[in-house]
This record gives C-alpha cells, sequence and structure tokens, in this order.
C-alpha cells in the first residue's frame, strides 16, 4: 500500500505562491498517475479535482480556474510529485489532497485509492 505524505502548505497573500510536495513512503507510485484534490471550508463542500500527473510526468490535465496558474510535476527517483502553484487567490484557499493510484489520467475522487491526510493553504484578501 502506497502512503502520502503532503507538504508546503501554509498562508500566503493573494498573487503569492506555494509549492505543495507529496511523498509517497512503503512502496513507490512511480507506476501511478498522481491527482491533486481540495476540498474548500463550509458546509456542503465537495473535493474538487485540482490536476493530475501521469506516471511520466510528461501528461496533465487541469482544472479550468487552476489553468496557467498551477503546475504538477514530479520525480520519480525522489517518490515525490509536486504542485506549484502562482498567483494564488482567495478562492483557491482549501485542504490540498494528493491522490494515487490510477492508471489513468481521472478527475474523479473515486479512482484514486490512495490518499495523504492533506495541507492547508490559506490565501489571504
Amino acid at each position: 500500500q502506497v502512503q502520502l505524505v503532503e507538504s508546503g502548505g501554509g498562508l500566503v497573500q493573494a498573487g503569492g505562491s506555494l509549492r505543495l510536495s507529496c511523498l509517497a513512503s512503503r512502496r513507490t507510485f512511480s507506476p501511478y498517475v498522481v491527482g491533486w484534490f481540495r476540498q474548500a471550508p463550509g458546509p456542503g463542500k465537495v473535493r474538487e479535482f485540482v490536476a493530475a500527473i501521469d506516471r511520466t510526468g510528461n501528461y496533465t490535465i487541469y482544472l479550468d480556474s487552476v489553468k496557467g496558474r498551477f503546475t504538477a510535476s514530479r520525480d520519480n527517483a525522489l517518490n515525490t510529485v509536486y504542485l506549484q502553484m502562482n498567483s494564488l487567490k482567495p478562492e483557491d484557499t482549501a485542504v490540498y489532497y494528493c491522490a494515487a493510484g490510477s492508471l489513468l489520467l481521472r478527475r474523479y475522487a473515486g479512482d484514486y485509492p490512495y490518499w495523504g491526510q492533506g495541507t492547508q493553504v490559506t490565501v489571504s484578501s
């Protein structure tokens, strides 16, 4: 089983940047697509797809509202996937999760069996 640990979250002003990291332990996640999801605070908020990167790192897909601002990358030698987030907006405030286990680039959370615990990102206006 793959265990995932996110890091890099924090408090940043609007327009700022953060880089999230997702480290896999116990097993490599190099065979898998890795996805990033987020869940904003408040009742009724669902976990939302943000980005996904294929096992080679050559193909990525993104939520429309983050295209051009967020970039997913991976270093399989370090068992780490990154999400570079630039030009952050208050509406990006959420707990961000990485997930793994899909063999194809998917936007549906149910396609990813392995999840980290999440890291909080707060963007102030």
